[in-house]
């Protein structure tokens, strides 16, 4: 089944694209979710005629996202944790501590774009991936020390 992709899916396709999918994962998951649209004639016209103006909405946003990732790629966060005797954490650094970190130096971001796979458990420097954009990705520098 051919369908139109009104948003962004991961390992599919980008917003527009005419992708070629199976039946019951459109009528399943795609359709049902208003991820996609049925690759009618009407459809493909309509799409067309929105495709610029998508495009220029898309383009704005990665300058933006650009900009973003240029004032945050100086960025350090540093963050202090009580430590045992084995040098193991009590705690542990999550994806919201680092955005409310990011937020009290005035970036707001949501914790969710953090790619973070699990929480920072152990001392040390530590890199962390943050999407701002479907193409844009700035890595954050953390490190964990020792609370005094």
């Amino acid at each position: 089944m051919e369908v139109i992709l009104r948003t962004h899916v991961d390992k599919l396709g980008n917003r527009g694209e005419i992708v070629k999918v199976a039946d019951g994962y459109a009528r399943n998951y795609l359709l049902p979710r208003k991820l996609a649209l049925l690759a009618t004639e009407g459809n493909k016209k309509h799409v067309e005629r929105e495709r610029k103006i998508v495009d220029m909405r898309e383009a704005e946003e990665r300058s933006v996202a650009d900009a973003i990732a240029a004032r945050l790629s100086g960025v350090e966060l540093i963050f202090p944790r009580r430590v045992g005797d084995t040098q193991h954490l009590y705690g542990s650094v999550t994806s919201g501590d680092i955005a409310d970190a990011l937020k009290e130096k005035g970036f707001d971001v949501d914790r969710r774009k953090l790619i973070l796979p699990e929480a920072l458990k152990a001392l040390g420097d530590h890199t962390v991936n943050l999407k701002l954009h479907r193409d844009v990705t700035v890595a954050l520098k953390v490190q964990v020390v020792r609370e005094n």
